[in-house]
């Protein structure tokens, strides 16, 4: 099957500015085939993730620490937040507009934001089994523990054991 013309067009121009930042403002997820240079360059690539927030998978290292970029792709997708640089591991905000997108990017989290009572509930409200990458501290809390076993009554496996004894959530089991 022949490579689609989109895909031969922009990796003929994948060093022409112009061409890139046009293509990519009609199809963000061609940013892959943009040279190295251009997907650092940090217009392209907020127009990309405009587009389609899985371009952020193709942008630069440098700017998947772009707090403005990461936060368009990540509040729409939320499972994008795995391509999120180090440097905002800890941004208790951008990382709960992931999880009300998608729950299950709590296991890509840094281990502190796995004990922010705010980040794990709201990463239980949108999928419940996540318990499982809360903190131990977390998982022993009521109300975490409650909102889980509404979304999915296996996550009792993954609560602690001293709220697995408590009456409301037994009775959800």
């Amino acid at each position: 099957m022949p490579e689609p013309i989109e895909i031969t067009n922009i990796k003929n121009n994948s060093n022409n500015r112009e061409y890139v930042l046009k293509t990519v403002k009609e199809n963000g997820k061609l940013l892959e085939f943009a040279s190295e240079e251009l997907r650092n360059d940090r217009e392209i690539v907020f127009e990309a993730v405009k587009n389609n927030g899985e371009a952020l998978e193709f942008a630069s290292s440098k700017l998947k620490d772009d707090r403005e970029i990461v936060y368009e792709s990540v509040s729409k997708l939320g499972w994008t937040y795995c391509y999120v640089g180090e440097n905002l591991l800890l941004d208790k905000e951008l990382l709960i507009a992931g999880l009300k997108k998608s729950g299950q990017i709590l296991y890509f989290s840094h281990p502190n934001m796995r004990d922010d009572r705010d980040v794990v509930l709201e990463a239980v409200k949108n999928k419940g089994i996540i318990v499982k990458y809360a903190s131990t501290t977390l998982r022993e809390d009521k109300e975490i523990a409650l909102e889980a076993m509404k979304q999915d009554n296996n996550c009792y496996i993954f609560l602690g054991e001293n709220i697995k004894n408590d009456e409301d959530i037994i009775n959800l089991r």
